[in-house]
């Protein structure tokens, strides 16, 4: 049996603490070793939870630490190319946060240093690992809701608390990139690709500097369009339906399910309703098993390179196609009145 995977975490996001310290602890095929942070204090604190992790302080310091062969990276987004840049150049594999960067040169640039050196780049979209998706994509295959003529997907999250990371545009903040990455991905995952941005809005909320919802227009070759909603300033919701020329198909908690969750496939045809009841599953950790199967693969470059492509250039389409996010309605008549 393989050694552990002996991984380093550079930062102490939320995520990291929640979802991924937890996941690479639990996993027998992998070892959290240490866990960096620019201030030692908050390194040592997350490192006392788990047994055997030490705390760095800095991220430098941290890649290069003796033994720690690959690194997560759950920097916000606009340190993203800095840093999985010098992890590569430590000699590390990477498992990224989403968006792997902010813009397609960078990430096509990053992509291409993995492969060069021989090392795995993964971008941690866990929800496609879920294995309600293959599902779906199954059933679409063997024809159960005919020929797919559309996708509908949205993600929403309620409004996060003033002074979070998401409302800073110097760290990659907004929703287009925090919250538009999933039902992006969710096209490109059930759609293929190439798939190209027909139209796009983007909007601010009060006090916001950065978008705070969106929405996107995707036309696939095929003729098959996505309509995507997204936002953080919304009722939660996170679905997606697939319509066809016989049928849909439609998924709820689609994509940040708990791992106690049991999936329900809702299949609507024209003989009736059908619900198909799925077995629960962890995505963090089917997630975490996956990076470390690259990993001991030994080839190099990234599993889902044309995927992270597809949605950095579909990304950087929207956010074109949109122009700059502009105030919600409500918020510019307050604006406006404020000024009279």
């Amino acid at each position: 049996m393989a050694d552990p995977l002996r991984i380093g975490v550079l930062g102490c996001a939320d995520i990291a603490r929640r979802r991924m310290l937890p996941a690479f602890a639990a996993d027998p095929a992998t070892a959290l070793v240490a866990v960096a942070s620019r201030e030692g204090r908050r390194a040592a604190e997350l490192a006392r939870a788990h047994e055997g992790c030490a705390a760095v302080e800095g991220y430098a310091q941290l890649l290069a630490t003796e033994g720690v062969e690959a690194v997560y990276v759950p920097l916000p987004v606009a340190l993203h190319a800095q840093w999985v840049e010098a992890a590569l150049l430590a000699g590390k594999h990477v498992l990224a946060e989403k968006p792997l960067t902010a813009d397609p040169a960078g990430t096509r640039r990053l992509l291409a240093l993995a492969r060069s050196r021989g090392l795995v780049l993964m971008e941690n979209v866990m929800f496609v690992h879920h294995p309600q998706h293959a599902a779906v994509r199954s059933l679409v295959e063997d024809g159960a809701i005919g020929e797919p003529r559309s996708l509908s997907a949205r993600f929403g999250v309620p409004r996060l608390p003033p002074g979070d990371i998401r409302y800073a545009p110097e760290l990659g903040g907004g929703a287009l990139l925090d919250i538009g990455v999933y039902p992006v991905r969710a096209a490109v995952h059930l759609l293929g690709s190439p798939l190209r941005v027909v139209g796009a809005t983007l909007e601010s909320g009060p006090h916001a500097v950065v978008e705070t919802s969106g929405t996107a227009l995707l036309r696939a070759e095929s003729g098959v369009a996505a309509q995507l909603a997204f936002g953080m300033d919304h009722g939660y919701r996170s679905s997606y339906e697939l319509w066809g020329s016989e049928g849909r198909i439609s998924v709820r908690r689609a994509f940040t399910p708990p791992a106690d969750h049991r999936p329900v496939l809702r299949l609507e045809r024209r003989g009736g309703v059908e619900e198909i009841a799925l077995e629960p599953a962890d995505q963090v950790a089917l997630t975490v098993a996956a990076f470390v199967r690259a990993c001991r693969a030994g080839h190099g470059g990234a599993p889902d390179a044309e995927a992270c492509l597809e949605q950095s250039d579909l990304l950087d389409g929207i956010r074109r196609s949109s122009g700059p996010p502009t105030p919600h309605a409500a918020h510019a008549a307050h604006a406006a009145e404020g000024h009279r």
